[in-house]
């Protein structure tokens, strides 16, 4: 049980926040705040694993920022649909941009936060 309130505390911090960042204006075809939201939670989560594989976090603490905050915080869905919505509409060029770019930001972020919690 401890665990599910863990996970669900995490879950409410992370999606307050992502709800938080999508306030912010943004006056563009490029979906910037969603794949900024995906970099941030890959270098969280990157951040976090190298936490607890250095045991220097508790798998519980583990579990509320992993599963919890980076899990109500990242985007997945969103950024499917914003991909598909922006190929469906004909804008390729854009459409392969911000795939290509999720993937590579949000690889690089995980190494990017695997490397910090090393220091």
């Amino acid at each position: 049980m401890m665990n599910l309130l863990l996970v669900a505390a995490g879950g409410a911090i992370g999606a307050s926040a992502r709800y938080l960042i999508s306030l912010i204006p943004v006056k563009s075809t490029f979906p910037f705040l969603t794949l900024g939201i995906n970099f941030l939670g890959a270098v969280l989560i990157g951040f976090i694993t190298g936490l607890f594989l250095s045991q220097k976090l508790d798998a519980k603490w583990t579990l509320f920022w992993k599963t919890g905050v980076c899990g109500g915080f990242t985007t997945f869905s969103t950024f499917s649909l914003e991909a598909y919505q922006l190929l469906e509409s004909g804008k390729y060029w854009t459409g392969g941009i911000y795939i290509t770019a999720s993937v590579i930001f949000c690889l690089a972020g995980v190494v990017l936060g695997q490397m910090m919690s090393r220091n």
